[in-house]
């Protein structure tokens, strides 16, 4: 089992005492709301998910990652995580103040503000992302960023309060089951999706080379057009019962915001699952893409850049249901006509879905195709 991003699994979730005075001394601080997004991020940087992360970038660590693709230690991170807050909740703060962070209305975390600063939202979309082009979702969620951002670490006080908890395994707790189940190689499965064939068939086959899979959906708000949460966790948990032997796989949610940021995206889902306990990690074409915005292997070209991960990629390159071989394969293997090819376009089942039109059984399994048509409306 691979060592946590940095070398330690980090821990912020106060307990006992610590708790306590924290909650006491909560009401003499300054309060900020935070978003669903930031709530689940509090949360990671607290259970080691963002290891080395101990809280929100201060700017220099955000300069590095953008331009570098790398913290200050030298240490590989590709995406930004930040929090905001209005000028007028921040205007009488000095470094070194406490924050009481609250979620619902609820004390969530409290956070050790090391710095207050100002950053160009264009610059920060600019890097991220690759473009300026607002129709690209990550960009638009940037552009509508105000005030100041906040460095500093955080104490998680009281953990969110989420609707799939039941689905929800920190990474203390998946590197005692993986050891529990002897599995010394685990393959990481990053999903916003409902599984077709294709799915499974990646997922089955880097299961001949490791000994478990771990399915990790991303929970949390997605772009117009995705699926639900719940659809994706039923009609996955529709595919495990049937379709998978139990001593083979588990399946945990990751609460987070997908940032839709193509290569760079990839590169933090490895790290992420690598915190988790995976050994190897899947990424097949357009990984974290949306629209034309990124190239369709850009997301494996990338790791050529980072030999220093820790995790071992799985690259999938392109993969259909072949009418003549009976059997989902690979440009490598098959030697048939493209007529005979049925392709696993999401784009296109998800059109079909909409549409009331059962997926044909080369494409998505039976079991699958009826949770998601349970439900009136299970796009997002």
């Amino acid at each position: 089992m691979p060592n946590p991003h940095g070398g330690k699994l980090v821990n912020r979730v106060l307990k006992g005492q610590e708790r306590i005075a924290a909650i006491e001394n909560a009401e003499d601080l300054e309060k900020i709301e935070v978003t669903d997004a930031i709530a689940s991020d509090i949360e990671n940087l607290a259970k080691g998910v963002f290891s080395p992360l101990e809280g929100f970038m201060n700017s220099e660590e955000l300069e590095s990652v953008l331009h570098l693709m790398r913290l200050p230690s030298d240490l590989a991170w590709t995406i930004p995580i930040l929090i905001n807050a209005p000028k007028s909740k921040t205007a009488q703060l000095s470094n070194g103040d406490k924050l009481a962070l609250y979620f619902k209305g609820e004390l969530l975390a409290q956070m050790h503000l090391e710095e207050a600063y100002d950053f160009d939202n264009d610059e920060l979309a600019k890097h991220t992302f690759g473009t300026l082009d607002s129709t690209h979702p990550g960009v638009a969620m940037v552009k509508k960023l105000e005030g100041i951002f906040l460095g500093g670490k955080v104490d998680l006080i009281n953990e969110p309060k989420e609707t799939f908890d039941q689905y929800k395994l920190e990474p203390l707790e998946t590197r005692v089951l993986f050891e529990e189940k002897g599995w010394k190689t685990v393959v990481g499965f990053q999903t916003r999706n409902p599984p077709h064939l294709g799915h499974e068939y990646v997922q089955k086959t880097a299961l001949a080379f490791v000994d478990g899979v771990f399915i990790n959906p991303v929970i949390g708000k997605k772009k117009r057009g995705d699926f639900k949460d719940n659809v994706i966790l039923e009609a996955y948990n529709a595919l495990m019962k049937s379709y998978y032997l139990k001593e083979s796989v588990v399946m945990s949610i990751l609460p987070f915001e997908m940032r839709y940021a193509g290569p760079r995206e990839a590169i933090f889902h490895a790290i992420v699952r690598k915190n988790f306990g995976c050994t190897h990690f899947i990424i097949g074409r357009d990984h974290a893409g949306v629209g034309n915005f990124y190239g369709p292997y850009d997301a494996q070209k990338i790791f050529s850049d980072f030999p220093d991960l820790g995790i071992s990629p799985l690259f999938f390159k392109s993969f259909f249901f072949c009418k003549r071989c009976n059997a989902v394969t690979n440009e490598k293997a098959c030697p048939h006509n493209e007529r005979e090819h049925v392709n696993f376009s999401g784009t296109k089942i998800r059109k079909m879905l909409s549409e009331g039109e059962v997926p044909p059984k080369e494409l998505m399994r039976p079991e699958v195709a009826e949770v998601i048509f349970s439900h009136p409306n299970p796009f997002v």
